[in-house]
């Protein structure tokens, strides 16, 4: 696994991404995306996961906050797939389910280079703030489409958006956690590759 510095420019979203996913490389998580709901679910992703993350966006907000979130989906997702290089002596697989509080939630990961996502989460709120909750879907999307994964992502129950938006990404955490943990098997498939 290795450090990546990604960026991708449009017409709508500059965005500026460090990623290390050994936790070792970059000092520090650095997060500023012009959202601070995101801002707060991307540094407990980083933080639970492990690994250090940076971001630098400047987006077309004055719009809304689609273009911005999912660009950033994309670009995590893309760093994401060039970090993890050949996917030799990774786990592989990854699940975790989280509480917090009153919400419960569930996110499972396949490292495969098959990207497949299912979502099965409702919000009783369509805001947190001044957030679009189906934001969350795009951004998680974006992330394993473009890092060529397998995510599940469901939530069980829950009254609080805010707590379901967080358990949601505290379980992705710790799923990505165990998934990238390294172990002694070279690839862990019978096919020989991922």
């Amino acid at each position: 696994m290795k450090l990546v510095d990604k960026k991708r420019t449009t017409l709508e979203t500059k965005i500026g991404l460090k990623l290390d996913l050994s936790g070792k490389d970059l000092k520090e998580n650095i997060i500023n995306t012009g959202i601070g709901f995101l801002d707060h679910m991307l540094e407990l992703f980083a933080y639970h996961s492990g690994i250090k993350l940076q971001v630098e966006a400047k987006g077309d907000l004055e719009v809304d906050f689609h273009h911005t979130v999912e660009d950033i989906g994309i670009t995590l997702g893309e760093a994401f797939d060039e970090a993890l290089e050949d996917r030799k002596k990774i786990s592989r697989y990854g699940e975790a389910t989280i509480p917090m509080e009153e919400a419960l939630s569930q996110a499972v990961v396949d490292l495969a280079k098959r990207p497949y996502f299912f979502y099965d989460v409702k919000f009783p709120a369509e805001k947190i703030g001044n957030f679009d909750t189906e934001l969350i879907e795009e951004f998680l999307r974006a992330f394993a489409i473009n890092g060529k994964f397998t995510l599940h992502v469901r939530n069980f129950y829950g009254k609080n958006t805010h707590h379901i938006a967080e358990s949601v990404f505290k379980a992705l955490a710790y799923a990505i956690k165990k998934a990238i943990k390294l172990v002694d098997n070279e690839v862990l498939s019978t096919k020989g590759t991922l």
